[in-house]
């Protein structure tokens, strides 16, 4: 084996990638390797770079289809280099400013829920924002034509009527 090929066990240790995760991200086209005549997976030294990439990009919020659209815009699909991350991450900056004013209203609305503690569903902004269901006429809306759930093994159904 030459020097500059790892072995899919020896990148997952090098990585710290389980092997599992490295197929997957061959599957997805994120790393790619060569099949030996024995057919098994041959990776070049510079995958660790990719896969150092690929995992950096995922633990900020980065979606993997996002990740992998951004590597196969690269030249000859080589492994990204500073001047490329500084690139990637100034575009996916904006993304993540706006993922984190959604969780910021979600966790505003999330607030003024348990505050009415659903008992109030005029005001409920997560089940009913903007009272939309009071359009619909008085009563349960929110659960009408939703099919009933089936009893576990050993519940009491309830009497026909």
């Amino acid at each position: 084996m030459p020097n500059s090929e790892l072995t899919v066990g020896q990148l997952a240790t090098r990585s710290g990638v389980a092997v599992s995760a490295l197929h997957f991200y061959e599957a997805k086209g994120l790393i790619r390797s060569r099949r030996t005549a024995g057919n098994q997976r041959r990776f070049t030294r510079d995958t660790l770079r990719r896969i150092a990439f690929i995992r950096v990009s995922q633990r900020v919020g980065i979606p993997l289809k996002t990740i992998q659209a951004a590597l196969s815009a690269l030249p000859e699909e080589r492994t990204p280099t500073r001047d490329d991350w500084a690139r990637l991450s100034a575009t996916w900056r904006s993304e993540l400013d706006d993922r984190i004013k959604q969780l910021q209203r979600l966790r505003d609305g999330l607030t003024e829920c348990i505050g009415c503690g659903c008992l109030s569903l005029d005001r409920c902004a997560l089940a009913n924002p903007d009272d939309v269901a009071a359009a619909r006429g008085p009563g349960s809306r929110l659960m009408v034509g939703r099919p009933r759930p089936r009893p576990y093994a050993g519940e009491m159904c309830e009497p026909a009527g």
